[in-house]
């Protein structure tokens, strides 16, 4: 399973970011492989058109099968991300990707 946080840092301590076009980090963690890889969103984060379905199409290449956040994708990314079969969970708001990781295993965030 590959998980996706869109984040402000590239560790687990890093904060969540609510918004998921113009997060300044995403972070992979392979459950399999147990590695966290993270990618800097620095040129889209300030996009002034379409930073969502762009971020969408990062997430497809990631091969990504959840994706964590905080406030959810935007109309056109949605869209995207629906037909590809991610599932998307938001409530991910003032806490770091580690506590994100766990509140998603413990089932306390909501499926977007």
């Amino acid at each position: 399973m590959k998980i996706v946080f869109t984040a402000q840092g590239t560790t687990w301590d890093s904060p969540m970011e609510a918004r998921f076009g113009r997060t300044d980090y995403l972070l992979l963690w392979d459950e399999s492989t147990q590695v966290l890889e993270s990618f800097d969103n620095g040129e889209g984060k300030n996009e002034a058109h379409g930073a969502g379905p762009k971020m969408a199409k990062v997430l497809l290449d990631l091969k990504a099968d959840v994706l964590i956040t905080g406030n959810g994708p935007g109309e056109n990314a949605n869209a995207i991300l629906g037909k590809s079969g991610v599932k998307i969970y938001v409530g991910a708001t003032d806490i770091n990707v580690q506590e994100a990781y766990n509140a998603y295993k413990a089932g306390t965030l909501r499926l977007f």
